[in-house]
């Protein structure tokens, strides 16, 4: 299927045409729906030098007097990598609209910038998105290769106002490509020394092909980032997020907690104010407490990740807070959460269904007091819909009692975490931990 533009090179150039047709048809039984335009239509402009498709960067070359193409093998390898890819529809991230966007460092924009983009195409909707499919059937809405719009999930609160959500498959491959992206602009900003930086792709200057050789590596991908081995162990957000360069420092280390994928924000504890790890949006919207209000919170099925599936990287994430370490809990919606889900789990009811039997309603987990009362704070698990109105209060447990109870089972499921918790651990903690956070509604991105 492939064109080569130059015979007997042996790289096997492809042009842009035959290399959409290409990725089209390599992907065609992906979980990831993708573009058919994916190297010839905005915001894929190869003539920048290269080209995103997932998570991958392929980079492009014009023989002289020949049309733009792009390596045959560097589609194929991309196109394979995508294929691995499992998503799970029903595994949201919420991606907009938000009432302040997260805080990037000055010129580190990546032309990508794939959450802008899409927020600003849906805000100029006013019907939302399903107007918008009526009226482009058949048209790919494409970032990265990625056909977007066949996932988005619109949510509306109130009757008007709308939220949108991406599976997590997808925002952890858009992520990857902006992170990509921004490598290989800053590489290509370093080899100029000072120079003027290169122009995004809505200007695009084609480097030279020794620059786009140093900027990626054989196989087109920019350098990984470097594993997080708690080098910032220890330091107050408040301190750290005010130093220029922070931003671009975070995004040089991989996730800390699935360190598969690099990292773009600085997770910390808000109770005690301490810098855990860097992480990536995915990983950092699986942990944020699904708040209804300030000390109520739904418990989400992704709580099956954090204290199940992966529940050794998630504790030991968590306890990179030396003030959780050092008193063997986690924060208080996170200590309200594990109650509900796992210490309550045996009381929680089920209902009879045509295959089997499935728990009842959605559970719920609000508290009086805060963890600096721990006396006074009172957990309160309760099931909300259920389908016959019979299930209501299922537990109300003390803050020192499900501490306690969090201690024993951390002993049991990590003892590696467990050890190198405790009061002897660590000296020099704050008399006065902060507050819980109460800003809790889930409009900034920006406080975790």
């Amino acid at each position: 299927m492939s064109e080569r533009v130059m015979p007997g090179r042996a790289d096997g150039l492809i042009t842009l045409g035959t290399a959409d047709a290409l990725w089209v048809d390599l992907t065609a039984d992906s979980a990831v729906p993708t573009a058919p335009d994916a190297f010839t239509r905005p915001p894929a402009h190869a003539r920048a030098g290269y080209v995103l498709l997932g998570g991958y960067l392929a980079t492009t070359v014009q023989p002289s007097g020949g049309q733009w193409s792009v390596p045959e093998t560097a589609v194929r390898q991309a196109a394979a990598e995508l294929n691995t890819v499992e998503m799970d529809r029903h595994d949201l991230i919420r991606i907009g609209p938000f009432r302040t966007a997260p805080r990037q460092e000055p010129n580190e924009e990546t032309p990508l910038r794939w959450r802008q983009r899409i927020t600003e195409e849906l805000l100029q909707e006013p019907d939302g998105p399903k107007r918008a499919a009526r009226h482009d059937v058949g048209r790919p809405h494409h970032l990265a290769g990625i056909d977007w719009r066949q996932t988005l999930v619109e949510q509306t609160r109130d009757g008007t106002r709308r939220t949108w959500w991406l599976p997590r498959a997808v925002v952890k491959l858009l992520d990857a490509a902006e992170h990509a992206e921004t490598q290989w602009v800053r590489a290509a900003r370093r080899r100029q020394g000072g120079a003027a930086a290169p122009e995004p792709p809505s200007h695009p200057r084609r480097p030279r092909d020794a620059e786009t050789r140093e900027a990626t590596s054989p196989q087109g991908r920019p350098a990984s980032p470097r594993p997080y081995n708690n080098e910032l162990e220890g330091q107050l957000y408040s301190v750290l997020s005010k130093k220029p360069g922070t931003s671009r420092k975070v995004t040089g280390w991989a996730c800390a907690v699935c360190r598969t994928t690099p990292a773009t924000v600085l997770d910390h504890c808000h109770e005690h104010g301490y810098v855990r790890a860097p992480v990536c949006q995915s990983c950092n919207t699986q942990e944020r407490p699904d708040h209804l209000y300030s000390n109520d919170i739904r418990v989400a099925n992704r709580y099956t990740r954090l204290f199940h599936t992966d529940t050794d990287d998630w504790l030991r994430h968590w306890h990179r807070c030396p003030g959780c370490r050092a008193r063997t809990t986690l924060p208080l919606p996170h200590l309200a959460a594990w109650t509900a889900h796992t210490a309550c789990r045996s009381l929680r009811p089920t209902h009879q269904v045509p295959r089997g039997r499935k728990p009842c309603g959605v559970l719920r987990v609000s508290w009086t007091g805060s963890q600096q009362a721990p006396r006074s704070c009172l957990l309160t698990v309760t099931v909300d819909f259920c389908p016959s109105g019979e299930h209501r209060i299922l537990a109300q447990v003390s803050y020192r009692e499900a501490a306690e109870r969090f201690g024993t089972w951390l002993a049991g499921t990590a003892p590696d975490v467990a050890a190198a918790a405790g009061p002897d651990c660590l000296d020099g903690l704050p008399a006065q931990p902060r507050s819980v956070i109460t800003d809790t509604s889930g409009e900034g991105l920006a406080l975790f």
